[in-house]
Protein backbone atom coordinates (compact mmCIF):
# COMPACT_ATOMS: atom_id res chain seq x y z
CA UNK A 1 0.00 0.00 0.00
CA UNK A 2 0.96 3.47 -0.74
CA UNK A 3 0.83 5.88 1.83
CA UNK A 4 -0.74 9.24 0.55
CA UNK A 5 1.35 12.52 0.64
CA UNK A 6 -0.55 13.89 3.69
CA UNK A 7 0.08 10.99 5.48
CA UNK A 8 4.13 11.29 5.39
CA UNK A 9 4.45 15.22 5.61
CA UNK A 10 4.24 16.58 9.04
CA UNK A 11 1.55 19.21 10.08
CA UNK A 12 2.82 22.43 10.92
CA UNK A 13 3.47 23.18 14.06
CA UNK A 14 1.14 24.78 16.32
CA UNK A 15 1.97 27.81 17.99
CA UNK A 16 1.91 26.08 21.77
CA UNK A 17 4.15 23.45 20.25
CA UNK A 18 6.66 25.81 18.79
CA UNK A 19 6.71 27.12 22.24
CA UNK A 20 7.46 23.72 23.53
CA UNK A 21 10.01 23.38 21.27
CA UNK A 22 11.74 26.54 22.24
CA UNK A 23 11.77 25.58 25.72
CA UNK A 24 13.32 21.81 25.04
CA UNK A 25 15.91 23.77 23.02
CA UNK A 26 17.02 26.08 26.09
CA UNK A 27 21.02 25.20 27.55
CA UNK A 28 20.91 24.34 31.01
CA UNK A 29 22.55 27.09 32.08
CA UNK A 30 19.21 29.02 31.26
CA UNK A 31 16.69 26.61 33.02
CA UNK A 32 19.30 26.77 35.90
CA UNK A 33 18.76 30.96 36.05
CA UNK A 34 15.34 30.42 35.21
CA UNK A 35 14.65 28.13 37.75
CA UNK A 36 16.44 30.29 40.84
CA UNK A 37 14.53 33.27 39.37
CA UNK A 38 10.95 31.78 39.35
CA UNK A 39 12.11 30.49 43.73
CA UNK A 40 13.18 34.05 44.12
CA UNK A 41 10.06 35.31 42.75
CA UNK A 42 7.60 32.80 44.87
CA UNK A 43 9.47 33.42 47.79
CA UNK A 44 9.53 37.58 47.01
CA UNK A 45 5.73 37.47 46.69
CA UNK A 46 5.30 35.03 49.99
CA UNK A 47 7.62 36.76 52.20
CA UNK A 48 5.62 40.34 50.86
CA UNK A 49 2.62 39.13 52.64
CA UNK A 50 0.82 40.48 55.88
CA UNK A 51 1.14 37.61 57.18
CA UNK A 52 4.91 37.01 56.88
CA UNK A 53 5.51 40.17 58.77
CA UNK A 54 5.51 40.13 62.78
CA UNK A 55 3.48 43.75 62.53
CA UNK A 56 0.91 42.23 59.95
CA UNK A 57 2.16 44.68 57.56
CA UNK A 58 4.11 44.11 54.14
CA UNK A 59 7.65 44.58 54.07
CA UNK A 60 7.39 45.90 50.81
CA UNK A 61 8.31 44.66 47.77
CA UNK A 62 11.92 45.83 47.59
CA UNK A 63 12.45 44.40 50.99
CA UNK A 64 10.87 40.97 49.92
CA UNK A 65 12.85 40.60 47.15
CA UNK A 66 16.40 41.10 48.96
CA UNK A 67 15.00 38.92 51.33
CA UNK A 68 14.37 36.43 49.32
CA UNK A 69 17.40 36.66 47.00
CA UNK A 70 19.90 36.22 50.79
CA UNK A 71 18.02 33.47 51.56
CA UNK A 72 17.47 31.56 48.03
CA UNK A 73 21.15 31.86 47.24
CA UNK A 74 22.20 30.81 50.46
CA UNK A 75 23.51 34.43 51.92
CA UNK A 76 22.56 35.77 55.22
CA UNK A 77 22.43 39.62 54.44
CA UNK A 78 19.41 41.13 55.82
CA UNK A 79 17.25 44.25 55.36
CA UNK A 80 14.98 42.84 58.08
CA UNK A 81 15.68 41.37 61.60
CA UNK A 82 14.92 38.04 61.22
CA UNK A 83 13.55 37.79 64.67
CA UNK A 84 11.72 40.88 65.10
CA UNK A 85 10.29 41.69 61.75
CA UNK A 86 9.29 38.45 60.63
CA UNK A 87 6.74 36.34 62.20
CA UNK A 88 6.88 32.57 62.60
CA UNK A 89 5.02 31.94 59.52
CA UNK A 90 7.88 34.72 57.79
CA UNK A 91 11.00 32.94 58.97
CA UNK A 92 9.67 29.05 58.44
CA UNK A 93 9.28 30.71 54.64
CA UNK A 94 13.15 31.74 54.90
CA UNK A 95 13.92 28.46 56.13
CA UNK A 96 12.35 26.63 53.33
CA UNK A 97 14.16 28.97 50.98
CA UNK A 98 17.48 28.20 52.70
CA UNK A 99 16.69 24.36 51.91
CA UNK A 100 16.07 24.83 48.48
CA UNK A 101 18.76 27.36 47.77
CA UNK A 102 21.23 25.15 49.29
CA UNK A 103 19.76 22.12 47.63
CA UNK A 104 19.88 23.84 44.39
CA UNK A 105 17.33 24.10 41.73
CA UNK A 106 18.15 21.33 39.73
CA UNK A 107 18.47 18.99 42.72
CA UNK A 108 15.18 19.54 43.85
CA UNK A 109 13.50 18.61 40.50
CA UNK A 110 15.53 15.77 40.53
CA UNK A 111 14.88 14.46 43.83
CA UNK A 112 10.96 15.43 43.25
CA UNK A 113 11.35 12.98 40.22
CA UNK A 114 13.23 9.71 41.93
CA UNK A 115 10.53 10.52 44.61
CA UNK A 116 7.54 10.39 42.25
CA UNK A 117 9.33 7.24 40.35
CA UNK A 118 9.86 9.73 37.28
CA UNK A 119 12.29 8.58 34.78
CA UNK A 120 14.96 11.40 35.06
CA UNK A 121 16.12 12.35 31.40
CA UNK A 122 19.22 14.26 29.86
CA UNK A 123 18.45 17.45 30.14
CA UNK A 124 17.45 17.04 33.84
CA UNK A 125 20.97 15.68 34.32
CA UNK A 126 22.82 18.14 32.30
CA UNK A 127 20.59 20.86 34.05
CA UNK A 128 22.18 18.84 37.76
CA UNK A 129 25.38 18.35 36.12
CA UNK A 130 25.52 22.54 35.76
CA UNK A 131 24.60 23.30 38.95
CA UNK A 132 26.39 20.97 40.94
CA UNK A 133 29.79 21.83 38.16
CA UNK A 134 30.24 17.72 37.38
CA UNK A 135 32.63 16.14 35.80
CA UNK A 136 30.54 13.41 34.31
CA UNK A 137 26.72 12.44 34.01
CA UNK A 138 27.80 9.26 35.46
CA UNK A 139 25.56 7.62 38.79
CA UNK A 140 23.40 10.71 38.55
CA UNK A 141 20.72 9.63 40.40
CA UNK A 142 22.50 7.78 42.86
CA UNK A 143 24.60 10.34 43.71
CA UNK A 144 21.53 12.39 44.51
CA UNK A 145 19.76 10.31 46.87
CA UNK A 146 23.16 10.28 48.81
CA UNK A 147 23.21 13.76 48.68
CA UNK A 148 19.73 13.59 49.86
CA UNK A 149 20.14 11.54 53.39
CA UNK A 150 23.38 13.11 53.49
CA UNK A 151 21.32 16.72 54.33
CA UNK A 152 19.42 14.83 56.57
CA UNK A 153 22.07 13.37 58.19
CA UNK A 154 24.18 15.89 58.66
CA UNK A 155 21.42 18.87 59.17
CA UNK A 156 19.68 16.64 61.78
CA UNK A 157 22.96 15.59 63.67
CA UNK A 158 23.87 19.33 64.44
CA UNK A 159 20.31 19.96 65.59
CA UNK A 160 20.42 17.63 68.05
CA UNK A 161 23.26 18.32 69.27
CA UNK A 162 22.73 22.17 68.99
CA UNK A 163 19.23 21.54 70.62
CA UNK A 164 21.14 19.53 73.91
CA UNK A 165 23.25 23.38 74.48
CA UNK A 166 20.17 25.30 73.51
CA UNK A 167 17.72 23.74 75.84
CA UNK A 168 19.89 25.10 78.90
CA UNK A 169 19.04 28.33 77.80
CA UNK A 170 15.70 28.36 76.46
CA UNK A 171 12.54 26.46 76.61
CA UNK A 172 12.54 23.13 74.65
CA UNK A 173 10.58 23.76 71.94
CA UNK A 174 12.11 27.40 71.37
CA UNK A 175 15.47 25.38 71.59
CA UNK A 176 14.35 22.84 69.19
CA UNK A 177 13.44 25.43 66.49
CA UNK A 178 16.49 27.38 67.24
CA UNK A 179 18.55 24.39 67.18
CA UNK A 180 16.69 23.52 63.10
CA UNK A 181 16.83 26.75 61.91
CA UNK A 182 20.28 27.33 62.57
CA UNK A 183 21.78 23.60 61.69
CA UNK A 184 19.65 24.30 58.26
CA UNK A 185 21.54 27.86 57.98
CA UNK A 186 24.97 26.70 58.87
CA UNK A 187 25.00 23.39 56.58
CA UNK A 188 23.53 25.36 53.92
CA UNK A 189 26.19 28.06 54.20
CA UNK A 190 23.51 30.53 55.35
CA UNK A 191 24.03 33.43 57.72
CA UNK A 192 20.11 33.61 58.97
CA UNK A 193 19.75 33.55 62.28
CA UNK A 194 16.84 33.81 64.95
CA UNK A 195 19.12 35.73 67.19
CA UNK A 196 19.55 39.52 66.58
CA UNK A 197 22.82 39.47 67.63
CA UNK A 198 23.58 36.65 65.38
CA UNK A 199 26.00 33.96 67.78
CA UNK A 200 27.13 36.72 69.76
CA UNK A 201 25.58 35.70 73.19
CA UNK A 202 27.69 32.53 72.29
CA UNK A 203 30.85 33.40 71.32
CA UNK A 204 32.84 32.30 74.62
CA UNK A 205 30.89 28.57 73.99
CA UNK A 206 33.27 26.26 72.67
CA UNK A 207 30.44 23.64 72.00
CA UNK A 208 27.78 25.90 70.05
CA UNK A 209 31.50 27.08 68.31
CA UNK A 210 32.53 24.17 67.19
CA UNK A 211 29.13 22.31 66.06
CA UNK A 212 28.36 25.66 64.14
CA UNK A 213 31.69 25.41 62.56
CA UNK A 214 31.95 21.52 61.83
CA UNK A 215 28.42 22.48 59.90
CA UNK A 216 29.74 24.98 58.10
CA UNK A 217 33.09 23.10 56.93
CA UNK A 218 31.05 20.37 56.31
CA UNK A 219 28.21 22.31 54.35
CA UNK A 220 31.00 24.21 52.16
CA UNK A 221 33.96 21.57 51.32
CA UNK A 222 31.29 20.32 48.57
CA UNK A 223 29.46 17.66 48.20
CA UNK A 224 31.62 16.00 45.50
CA UNK A 225 34.13 15.70 48.25
CA UNK A 226 32.29 14.28 50.70
CA UNK A 227 30.43 11.56 48.71
CA UNK A 228 34.02 10.57 47.81
CA UNK A 229 35.14 10.34 51.37
CA UNK A 230 31.95 8.19 52.34
CA UNK A 231 33.10 6.12 49.08
CA UNK A 232 36.85 6.00 50.36
CA UNK A 233 36.20 4.64 53.69
CA UNK A 234 33.65 2.16 52.46
CA UNK A 235 36.46 1.05 50.10
CA UNK A 236 34.13 1.80 47.17
CA UNK A 237 37.55 3.89 45.84
CA UNK A 238 41.06 3.26 46.23
CA UNK A 239 42.18 6.43 45.77
CA UNK A 240 41.65 10.12 46.96
CA UNK A 241 41.17 12.76 43.69
CA UNK A 242 43.16 15.45 42.93
CA UNK A 243 40.32 17.68 43.19
CA UNK A 244 39.56 16.47 46.99
CA UNK A 245 42.95 16.82 47.77
CA UNK A 246 43.52 20.04 46.15
CA UNK A 247 40.08 21.01 48.02
CA UNK A 248 40.98 20.01 51.62
CA UNK A 249 44.61 21.37 51.22
CA UNK A 250 43.29 24.81 50.70
CA UNK A 251 40.35 25.05 52.97
CA UNK A 252 42.80 24.21 55.78
CA UNK A 253 45.52 26.63 55.13
CA UNK A 254 43.12 29.12 54.57
CA UNK A 255 41.33 28.31 57.78
CA UNK A 256 44.94 28.46 59.37
CA UNK A 257 45.94 31.72 57.34
CA UNK A 258 42.57 33.14 58.69
CA UNK A 259 42.14 32.16 62.02
CA UNK A 260 46.24 33.20 63.10
CA UNK A 261 45.84 36.57 60.93
CA UNK A 262 42.71 37.37 62.79
CA UNK A 263 44.53 36.62 65.79
CA UNK A 264 47.50 38.86 65.64
CA UNK A 265 45.88 41.59 63.97
CA UNK A 266 42.54 42.13 66.77
CA UNK A 267 44.71 40.12 69.87
CA UNK A 268 45.03 43.79 70.55
CA UNK A 269 42.02 45.55 69.80
CA UNK A 270 39.99 46.48 73.26
CA UNK A 271 36.77 46.21 71.46
CA UNK A 272 36.81 42.53 70.19
CA UNK A 273 39.83 40.32 71.61
CA UNK A 274 41.84 42.26 73.51
CA UNK A 275 41.09 41.03 77.30
CA UNK A 276 40.12 38.05 76.99
CA UNK A 277 42.00 34.36 77.80
CA UNK A 278 44.12 33.39 74.63
CA UNK A 279 41.41 30.04 74.25
CA UNK A 280 38.51 32.36 73.77
CA UNK A 281 40.86 34.74 71.60
CA UNK A 282 41.60 31.38 69.07
CA UNK A 283 38.19 30.55 69.94
CA UNK A 284 36.65 34.24 68.17
CA UNK A 285 39.69 33.93 65.29
CA UNK A 286 39.03 30.57 64.60
CA UNK A 287 34.83 30.90 64.13
CA UNK A 288 35.66 33.71 61.94
CA UNK A 289 38.02 32.56 59.43
CA UNK A 290 35.38 29.44 58.99
CA UNK A 291 32.70 31.72 59.18
CA UNK A 292 33.97 34.47 56.69
CA UNK A 293 34.65 31.99 53.42
CA UNK A 294 30.91 31.36 53.14
CA UNK A 295 28.90 31.03 56.31
CA UNK A 296 28.14 34.57 57.86
CA UNK A 297 27.86 33.85 60.95
CA UNK A 298 29.66 36.23 63.38
CA UNK A 299 30.16 36.44 67.52
CA UNK A 300 31.56 39.98 67.61
CA UNK A 301 30.61 43.35 65.91
CA UNK A 302 32.40 43.47 62.82
CA UNK A 303 32.10 47.32 62.51
CA UNK A 304 34.96 47.20 65.57
CA UNK A 305 37.42 45.61 63.65
CA UNK A 306 40.36 47.13 62.42
CA UNK A 307 40.92 47.83 58.44
CA UNK A 308 43.49 44.90 58.14
CA UNK A 309 41.40 42.74 59.46
CA UNK A 310 38.26 43.58 57.72
CA UNK A 311 40.81 43.38 54.36
CA UNK A 312 41.51 39.81 55.37
CA UNK A 313 37.75 38.79 55.77
CA UNK A 314 37.03 40.46 52.38
CA UNK A 315 39.99 37.78 50.93
CA UNK A 316 38.51 34.90 52.56
CA UNK A 317 34.70 35.48 51.12
CA UNK A 318 35.59 36.37 47.71
CA UNK A 319 37.72 33.25 47.85
CA UNK A 320 34.59 31.14 49.42
CA UNK A 321 33.92 27.78 49.59
CA UNK A 322 34.50 24.81 47.33
CA UNK A 323 32.67 23.62 44.07
CA UNK A 324 29.33 21.51 44.40
CA UNK A 325 28.97 23.36 47.49
CA UNK A 326 26.20 25.94 49.02
CA UNK A 327 28.96 28.27 49.13
CA UNK A 328 29.66 30.92 46.43
CA UNK A 329 32.84 32.59 45.97
CA UNK A 330 35.32 31.62 43.02
CA UNK A 331 35.89 28.56 45.10
CA UNK A 332 39.30 26.58 47.19
CA UNK A 333 40.17 25.15 44.09
CA UNK A 334 40.12 28.25 41.98
CA UNK A 335 42.48 29.18 44.33
CA UNK A 336 44.72 26.80 44.40
CA UNK A 337 44.90 26.47 40.51
CA UNK A 338 45.84 29.77 40.13
CA UNK A 339 48.87 29.76 43.04
CA UNK A 340 49.86 26.51 41.51
CA UNK A 341 50.28 28.22 38.22
CA UNK A 342 51.79 31.25 39.39
CA UNK A 343 54.47 28.50 41.21
CA UNK A 344 54.97 26.58 38.53
CA UNK A 345 55.65 29.61 36.04
CA UNK A 346 58.00 31.22 38.86
CA UNK A 347 59.69 28.33 38.25
CA UNK A 348 59.96 28.04 34.47
CA UNK A 349 57.72 25.25 34.27
CA UNK A 350 55.47 24.73 31.35
CA UNK A 351 53.17 22.91 32.33
CA UNK A 352 50.62 23.38 35.44
CA UNK A 353 50.65 20.36 38.31
CA UNK A 354 49.18 19.36 41.41
CA UNK A 355 49.76 16.52 43.52
CA UNK A 356 51.65 15.14 40.80
CA UNK A 357 48.46 15.43 38.47
CA UNK A 358 49.12 17.62 35.76
CA UNK A 359 46.41 20.08 34.93
CA UNK A 360 44.63 21.12 31.52
CA UNK A 361 45.16 24.27 29.43
CA UNK A 362 41.44 24.83 29.79
CA UNK A 363 41.08 24.41 33.60
CA UNK A 364 44.27 26.73 34.23
CA UNK A 365 42.29 29.57 31.85
CA UNK A 366 38.88 29.36 33.38
CA UNK A 367 40.37 29.80 36.68
CA UNK A 368 42.25 32.38 35.72
CA UNK A 369 38.87 34.07 33.65
CA UNK A 370 36.86 33.31 37.10
CA UNK A 371 39.04 35.67 38.86
CA UNK A 372 39.20 38.21 37.18
CA UNK A 373 35.45 38.10 36.61
CA UNK A 374 35.07 38.00 40.59
CA UNK A 375 37.34 41.07 40.42
CA UNK A 376 35.67 42.83 37.77
CA UNK A 377 31.93 42.54 39.07
CA UNK A 378 32.93 43.24 42.89
CA UNK A 379 35.21 46.62 41.83
CA UNK A 380 32.70 47.59 39.46
CA UNK A 381 29.29 46.86 42.09
CA UNK A 382 31.18 48.77 44.67
CA UNK A 383 31.99 51.56 42.30
CA UNK A 384 28.23 51.90 41.09
CA UNK A 385 27.33 51.97 44.88
CA UNK A 386 29.46 54.37 45.88
CA UNK A 387 28.27 56.55 42.92
CA UNK A 388 24.33 55.61 43.42
CA UNK A 389 23.98 56.47 47.20
CA UNK A 390 26.64 59.51 46.88
CA UNK A 391 29.03 58.25 49.65
CA UNK A 392 32.39 59.50 50.79
CA UNK A 393 35.55 57.79 50.76
CA UNK A 394 34.53 56.55 54.79
CA UNK A 395 31.98 54.54 53.33
CA UNK A 396 34.77 52.77 50.67
CA UNK A 397 35.89 49.97 52.85
CA UNK A 398 31.98 49.01 54.40
CA UNK A 399 30.79 49.09 50.59
CA UNK A 400 33.51 46.76 49.49
CA UNK A 401 33.11 44.86 52.50
CA UNK A 402 28.99 44.42 51.52
CA UNK A 403 29.57 43.59 48.06
CA UNK A 404 32.06 41.29 48.27
CA UNK A 405 30.10 38.98 51.27
CA UNK A 406 26.83 39.74 48.74
CA UNK A 407 29.48 38.13 45.75
CA UNK A 408 30.34 35.22 47.97
CA UNK A 409 27.04 34.62 49.60
CA UNK A 410 28.14 35.11 52.98
CA UNK A 411 26.29 37.22 54.97
CA UNK A 412 28.56 39.08 57.16
CA UNK A 413 28.50 42.95 57.22
CA UNK A 414 29.92 45.54 59.25
CA UNK A 415 26.29 46.42 59.78
CA UNK A 416 24.13 49.59 60.01
CA UNK A 417 24.65 50.66 63.61
CA UNK A 418 22.01 47.44 64.93
CA UNK A 419 20.68 44.25 64.24
CA UNK A 420 20.69 44.96 60.25
CA UNK A 421 23.48 44.41 57.45
CA UNK A 422 24.64 47.96 55.95
CA UNK A 423 22.74 47.42 53.25
CA UNK A 424 19.75 48.42 55.19
CA UNK A 425 21.26 51.90 55.23
CA UNK A 426 21.00 51.63 50.81
CA UNK A 427 18.35 53.48 48.67
CA UNK A 428 16.40 50.92 46.35
CA UNK A 429 18.78 50.82 43.68
CA UNK A 430 21.76 50.23 45.72
CA UNK A 431 19.73 46.96 47.63
CA UNK A 432 18.96 45.98 43.83
CA UNK A 433 22.77 46.05 43.31
CA UNK A 434 23.47 44.40 46.33
CA UNK A 435 20.75 41.54 44.73
CA UNK A 436 22.36 41.24 41.78
CA UNK A 437 25.39 40.59 42.86
CA UNK A 438 24.02 37.69 45.19
CA UNK A 439 22.40 36.04 42.38
CA UNK A 440 25.83 36.07 40.41
CA UNK A 441 27.50 35.12 43.09
CA UNK A 442 25.25 31.81 43.94
CA UNK A 443 25.11 30.62 40.46
CA UNK A 444 28.76 31.69 39.19
CA UNK A 445 29.85 34.40 36.56
CA UNK A 446 30.91 31.50 34.15
CA UNK A 447 27.35 30.08 34.49
CA UNK A 448 25.79 33.82 33.53
CA UNK A 449 28.64 34.57 31.10
CA UNK A 450 27.23 31.33 28.96
CA UNK A 451 24.14 33.31 28.61
CA UNK A 452 25.68 36.46 26.97
CA UNK A 453 28.44 34.96 25.55
CA UNK A 454 28.41 31.89 23.08
CA UNK A 455 31.29 29.65 23.56
CA UNK A 456 32.58 28.39 20.37
CA UNK A 457 35.83 25.90 20.10
CA UNK A 458 37.96 27.15 17.34
CA UNK A 459 39.92 24.81 14.69
CA UNK A 460 42.48 27.66 13.67
CA UNK A 461 46.10 28.15 15.13
CA UNK A 462 47.76 31.21 14.66
CA UNK A 463 51.39 31.87 13.89
CA UNK A 464 52.89 32.52 16.97
CA UNK A 465 54.66 35.73 18.25
CA UNK A 466 55.91 37.01 21.20
CA UNK A 467 55.02 40.43 23.36
CA UNK A 468 56.86 41.67 25.81
CA UNK A 469 55.24 41.82 29.63
CA UNK A 470 57.19 43.35 32.43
Amino acid sequence: MVKSASTLTRAPATGRQRERLKLTQLSPATVLIAGFAVIILIGTLVLALPWAAAGGHSIGPIDALFTATSAVCVTGLIVKDTPVDFSLFGQMVILVLIQLGGFGYAGAAMLLGVALGRKIGLRERMMFQQAMNLLTLDGLVKFLRWLALCTVFIEGGAAVLLMLRLAQDLPPLQAGYAAIFHAVAAFNNAGFSIFSDSLMRYRHDWMINLIMAATIILGGIGHIVLYELHRYVRRETFRISSHAKLVMAVTLVLILIGGLGLWMLEATNQATLSGLSWDKQATVAFFHSVSARTAGFHTVDLSHLRGASLYLLILLMIIGGSPASTAGGIKTTTAGIIFATLWDTARGRQEVTVFHRRLPLETVANAFLLAFLAFALVTGATLLVLAVEQLSFEHFLPVLFEVSSAFGTVGLSTGNGGALSYAATFGDFGKMIIILMMFIGRLGPITIGMLVVARTESRVRYPEEKVLIG
